[in-house]
């Protein structure tokens, strides 16, 4: 199992947050933001190489998750808790400007920081997750609309159904979910619509079922001690606070003006209803490059972390290093 640097609590935006940290002290500040259901350890393959390549590497568990800790009301999980976490590990370590790096949640999180903390932001990186600008209508409405109540985003809103079964047996949600996609989205899209359905509350029940698996049996326990400890109830917080962070940005510009990498994930179903994710961001992001890994599925960092590590490492050197 690839081993982490030692974590360790920092005060930040009114909770503690547990950093994991690599790098010299003078170099490029990069924040890594893990996604759902996931750990500052989804990083672990990435964490050595930016710092080989002279990034100061602070990758928290993000609030809700591993040791970090976990407020009790939904209203604590919204977009302006998730980015002023972010912001004030910048205040603590004294650091002006960061790059800011997030896969999944962390993705849609690190999207959202220039937008609401212009002046902290020195470039981001989107793993899997496009920058999405702001939707005309609420996006559970959207997903309620196309998929149905048993979508999982939709169903976290109206119920408790995930924490219990995904509490009842962490190590099943992560031996069902942390796998390869088997198939590619031109397949996927002529599935019908019922298994189009994205319900991963029946995709835990159903258990392990295709896709090569891309932790090994140790790195799976970790996450799944990880969460029995923690719970599932934090991160799923996140989501329940959808409708209220697409209310609260009404009046941000959305507009990107800091130089952006997207990596996308070609065979990602979490993105399979965006046609062309790269397309989505023209307008929004004025100094964009695009990589794609074509056989990548969700757990792009932990599937092709070489692949991960030598765009993040390339377009971080020609950006940022290399004019220090």
């Amino acid at each position: 199992m690839t081993t982490m640097p030692e974590s360790r609590l920092i005060d930040t935006n009114s909770i503690k947050l547990a950093v994991y940290e690599a790098g010299p002290e003078d170099g490029l500040p990069v924040i890594l933001c893990h996604g759902f259901p996931e750990l500052a350890y989804s990083w672990r393959q990435q964490i050595p190489a930016l710092a080989a390549a002279g990034c100061r590497v602070i990758c928290p568990d993000q609030r809700g998750y591993g040791r970090s800790d976990k407020p009790s009301a939904v209203r604590d999980y919204s977009i302006q808790h998730l980015t002023g976490d972010l912001i004030g590990l910048l205040d603590h370590y004294g650091i002006e400007r960061a790059v800011f790096v997030g896969h999944d949640w962390g993705g849609l999180v690190v999207w959202q920081v220039p937008l609401l903390h212009p002046d902290r932001v020195a470039g981001i990186a989107g793993l899997g997750v496009p920058f999405i600008p702001r939707a005309a209508e609420d996006p559970i409405a959207t997903f309620r609309r196309m998929w149905g109540d048993r979508m999982y985003i939709v169903n976290f809103q109206d119920s408790q159904e995930a924490d219990a079964v995904f509490d009842g047996d962490p190590y099943r949600v992560f031996d069902a979910l942390l796998r390869k996609n088997p198939m590619s989205l031109d397949d996927f899209a002529k599935l019908p619509h019922e298994e189009r359905i994205p319900d991963l509350v029946k995709r835990v029940q159903a258990g392990a079922a295709g896709g090569e698996r891309i932790a090994s049996e140790e790195e799976l326990r970790f996450y799944a001690d990880t969460f029995a400890e923690g719970g599932f109830t934090g991160p799923i917080n996140w989501y329940r606070n959808w409708s209220q962070n697409w209310r609260s940005t009404s009046e941000l510009e959305q507009r990107i003006r800091v130089p952006a990498l997207f990596i996308e994930a070609g065979r990602d179903l979490a993105t399979a209803a965006i046609p062309d994710v790269a397309k989505l961001m023209e307008g929004h992001v004025d100094d964009l490059e695009v990589q794609r890994i074509p056989d990548s599925g969700h757990w792009i960092q932990q599937e092709y972390p070489e692949e991960v590590n030598r765009f993040l490492v390339d377009w971080l050197q020609r950006r940022f290093l290399n004019s220090r």
